[in-house]
């Protein structure tokens, strides 16, 4: 072979080579971006629905005999669907689950969110089109009772349901290559001992690993380590 070959040829692989290592990087961006989207969409959803549940879905007005005056009301989203706030809390609580576990886990975490995402969807179209016969059901006096929606609130609720669903749905099918929280930690005190047993140079953040380390076991970390040999 020639030389002018074996030069095409290794700079051939010195190119697959770099587009190896470039893509690498370029994957964990993808996935962390992924996991920041998911972990975002949980917790907006979630606030979302703690916020719409606490606010007006409906006036609720029950006329009664005269003389008597109509009796009226704010029915509020917590108690025109129950599961708003609930699902809330679930999705607030899903979103730092997703930080915390990886792999399986944080597939199971993202079925969690798309059914919470779902329930709260389903409340949303319910407080649109049910809350009249709520209003009635939890009417206290006797009469006729109407309900004016207001569908703000609810159609707020909606779309906070459609964006968990969105998230969960998100996590079922990437979730499991996504980085977790603690991996970071993880990888350094893994350089950490392996500099230990080769005797390479410790770095700073290893030293600063170790003082956090003995002051965990109860010691001084600024204590002079023990002389070894023969006492005098």
């Amino acid at each position: 072979m020639s030389g002018q070959g074996r030069e095409h040829r290794s700079e051939r692989q010195r190119a697959r080579s770099g587009a190896a290592r470039g893509s690498e990087p370029s994957r964990s961006v993808r996935e962390r971006r992924e996991l920041t989207a998911a972990v975002l969409g949980a917790v907006v959803a979630g606030a979302l629905a703690l916020f719409a549940g606490g606010r007006p879905w409906a006036n609720v007005t029950t006329e009664r005999g005269a003389p008597l005056p109509p009796v009226t009301g704010v029915l509020t989203g917590a108690e025109a669907a129950p599961l708003v706030p609930a699902t809330g809390l679930v999705l607030l609580a899903a979103a730092v689950a997703l930080l915390a576990v990886r792999g399986g886990g944080r597939t199971v975490v993202g079925v969690l969110v798309a059914a919470a995402g779902g329930a709260l969807a389903w409340s949303g179209v319910r407080g649109l089109t049910g809350v009249a016969d709520v209003a009635t059901e939890q009417a206290e006096v006797r009469g006729t009772t109407t309900a004016e929606v207001l569908a703000a609130w609810p159609s707020v609720a909606l779309v906070a349901g459609v964006l968990g669903v969105a998230a969960g749905v998100l996590v079922v099918v990437r979730g499991r290559t996504w980085p977790a929280m603690g991996r970071r930690y993880e990888r350094s005190a893994g350089r950490a001992e392996a500099a230990v047993r080769t005797g390479a140079p410790r770095s700073d953040e290893d030293r600063a690993q170790d003082a956090w380390k003995a002051m965990d076991r109860g010691e001084d970390p600024t204590d002079p380590p023990p002389r070894s040999g023969p006492a005098t």
